[in-house]
């Protein structure tokens, strides 16, 4: 079929389809329809797939062709500093791209309204902003440039890709160099700048403790409680009455630690472990905040709007009062507390085979540290074992039962990702003195092996209840961008078995095993790892797919999660009695609302969180000009090359930086090569780089390959 026959037949097809006597009809019946010879229909079939790719029909799930009608849908925009965004619409798969010509002045968190172009297969569905239903920023956090008769705001976060025009008279005396809030009082068009005025001065960009502060402000994170929080809260008991113990289990002459980390001050949890026979009798109590915190109450309602406490690097900004966490709440040695106790019976080969919830009071014998668990069980330091000799046997056999419940995690295919977090000390400036890998010890692994247990045997329990709950979910991962996956690591000579286009959470596992000590180790569990989807909360339980677990929730952190405390106030209404068909319409009225809160302040809390690591790296890094250092390329793009060093420290080696070549970003293969020399610069490949730039400001670091580098 020439070029002219095909133009000749699309225009009769597309007026035949857009005609108002036209009914949708499939293949067989348009060839009827238009007198198409059998022989010919595969023509016909090029001809609409032509008219599919132009965007001028659309076929239906039933295989009928229609007219291309617009469709609009309703989401949240979420911008890039290169200008362009994408709309999460509830409900749907996947994003829709919006090109930056067609953001048409949506800012980053506006609802708005988008046309979405029909979509071709396997590719992102992309589509144009026709309107902004709500403005999703009213400040914004920022430097301030000051000119002669006005000045403007340079945001800090750089999806904010326009600078707000600030008029003399709205600056509030800012100075150049000011950080800034901005009210922003018009949001401007394509052509004209967003206007503001100045509302708070946090500070000049070079003093102490601006640059934190400027984070904890952009991301409208609630530092101080307001006085009718503070005033329930000093009315709190600071010790537990008689009164209290009613109807509770005592467990206070049971042997029992807390393991945290030096500096911790809220501590929540609290672990026994007896044995009876063959089996381990292993205790998880819980602090009962659920009984100082009445639903509704103003202290729930601020601890439902923060959501979350959260953890930066020179402070902790907490879900509830310091009143409550780090007092009647926390778990401190030698007192009796109130907790909430999930005491399971283990067998050998890690299976709870009975368990028990219940309210109980304890009393903790020893708070211990991570670092001291660790000397006595991995260095079998003979001072700390001396130390804690009446305790030393009851780590030992917390060291035998996680080894167990680690292992039974892994036979049904857990996923692992022992990527290093980053421990960043600060001195008494709160300058950064030492930028590490966090340690993930033996003692590390013991708490969290029995939060596992704990968090999965209640949400089973309560599952079976059929009782309105809060569950912690992560989805099983797009089919597509598994497909994609697999694709790319056959080039390595590995593979994932497909079971009717979804993948087992043991595949996985046994690439990352398979992968140990491998060159292309990190490259492919990077990878990975960017595959899966974001855990969330959610009210209905469809499984964790990363811990291979069917049923999960958050049970162990009441104090610093509102999800773990909204579940023990539904423990506490069925183990009394009180949940009736009222209470439980109750529940599933709200839940819904606290699990997408709480997994939305759990994003925001987590963002600021890395936001101040990379700030203090960068600031850690800009005394360090010039070294080099040996790292890992971590990542790989259009305009360069990520590398990681051994501290966690990440940078940019722009591609313009490269010497003796030119070098083009191959997507497929996530690599740089160089069009003459072939040099490949790929995912997981060690380098050597020195330090060229490092920006508070931009939260950047940027490093070159050290002339040494070796070919």
């Amino acid at each position: 079929m020439t070029r002219e026959e095909l133009e000749q037949k699309k225009k009769t097809v597309y007026g035949l389809i857009c005609s108002d006597f036209y009914t949708p009809m499939k293949i067989k019946e348009l060839a009827v329809f238009l007198q198409v010879p059998r022989e010919q229909r595969q023509e016909l079939l090029e001809v609409l797939d032509t008219l599919i790719q132009e965007g001028k029909i659309q076929i239906s799930r039933k295989g009928k062709y229609s007219k291309y009608k617009e469709e609009l849908l309703t989401g949240v925009f979420t911008a890039h500093a290169r200008g362009f965004g994408f709309v999460a619409v509830e409900g749907m798969d996947g994003d829709v791209f919006i090109p930056e010509d067609q953001v048409h002045g949506a800012m980053h968190r506006d609802t708005v309204q988008v046309s979405v172009k029909p979509g071709q297969s396997g590719k992102r569905r992309e589509g144009s902003v026709v309107r902004i239903l709500k403005r999703g920023t009213e400040r914004i956090v920022g430097l301030y440039q000051e000119s002669k008769n006005f000045g403007f705001v340079i945001p800090d976060n750089e999806r904010y890709t326009r600078d707000i025009f600030v008029a003399k008279e709205d600056s509030s005396g800012a100075v150049d160099g000011s950080k800034v809030v901005a009210e922003l009082i018009s949001y401007g068009t394509e052509r004209k700048s967003p206007e503001g005025k100045i509302v708070e001065i946090l500070g000049h960009v070079s003093d102490p403790g601006t640059d934190i502060l400027s984070i904890v402000k952009g991301y409208e994170l609630p530092v101080e409680f307001p006085e009718k929080v503070m005033r329930q809260a000093e009315r709190v008991p600071d010790r537990i009455s008689e009164a209290d113990l009613q109807g509770r289990m005592d467990l206070r002459d049971v042997q029992m630690v807390t393991i945290d980390g030096e500096d911790a001050k809220d501590l929540d949890d609290a672990v026994s472990l007896e044995m009876d026979g063959e089996h381990y009798i292993l205790g998880v109590h819980i602090a009962d905040v659920a009984n100082y915190v009445q639903e509704n109450s103003a202290l729930d309602r601020e601890a439902l709007e923060r959501g979350t406490s959260v953890y930066l690097v020179d402070r902790v900004i907490p879900m509830l009062p310091r009143r409550l966490s780090n007092g009647i709440c926390s778990l401190n040695a030698g007192q009796d507390r109130l907790a909430l106790s999930c005491i399971m019976t283990i067998d050998r080969k890690g299976k709870v085979v009975d368990h028990v919830i219940a309210e109980t009071v304890i009393c903790v014998d020893q708070r211990m540290t991570y670092t001291s668990v660790k000397k006595i069980l991995e260095e079998q330091d003979a001072e700390e074992t001396a130390r804690y000799r009446e305790l030393t046997p009851l780590f030992q056999r917390m060291q035998e039962l996680a080894a167990v419940l680690r292992a039974r995690r892994r036979s049904r295919g857990s996923i692992d990702f022992d990527f290093p977090e980053t421990k960043v000390i600060l001195d008494e400036k709160g300058e950064p003195a030492e930028i590490r890998p966090y340690d993930r010890n033996t003692a590390t692994k013991i708490i969290e092996d029995f939060m596992l247990i704990a968090n999965e045997t209640v949400a089973e329990d309560y599952f079976w209840q059929g009782t309105p709950f809060v569950y912690r979910t992560h989805d099983n991962p797009d089919p597509d961008r598994m497909r994609k996956l697999s694709t790319f690591i056959n080039n390595f000579g590995y593979s994932i078995r497909f079971k009717e286009d979804e993948v087992h959470p043991k595949e996985l596992q046994k690439l990352l095993e398979r992968l140990e000590g491998t060159p292309e180790e990190m490259l492919i569990s990077r990878l990975t790892l960017r595959s899966m989807k974001q855990a969330k909360y959610t009210t209905e339980s469809s499984g964790h797919f990363g811990l291979a677990a069917r049923y999960y929730c958050h049970f162990t952190s009441p104090i610093r999660r509102y999800p773990d405390l909204q579940i023990h106030r539904i423990i506490k209404d069925s183990l009394r009695g009180r949940m009736n068909e009222e209470k439980a319409e109750h529940y599933r009225t709200i839940l819904d609302r606290v699990a997408a809160q709480s997994s939305e302040r759990e994003r925001r809390a987590d963002e600021a969180e890395r936001e101040t690591i990379r700030l203090k790296k960068a600031e850690y890094m800009s005394r360090h000009l010039g070294e080099e250092f040996d790292g890992v390329i971590s990542g790989v793009t259009a305009w360069g090359f990520y590398v990681e060093l051994p501290n966690t420290v990440e940078g940019l080696v722009h591609a313009a930086s490269l010497q003796g070549d030119y070098f083009e970003y191959n997507e497929s293969a996530y690599e740089m090569v160089g069009q003459r020399t072939g040099k490949r610069y790929r995912l997981g490949q060690g380098v050597r780089v020195q330090v060229v730039r490092a920006d508070r400001a931009t939260r950047t670091v940027d490093f070159q390959l050290a002339e040494n580098q070796e070919e």
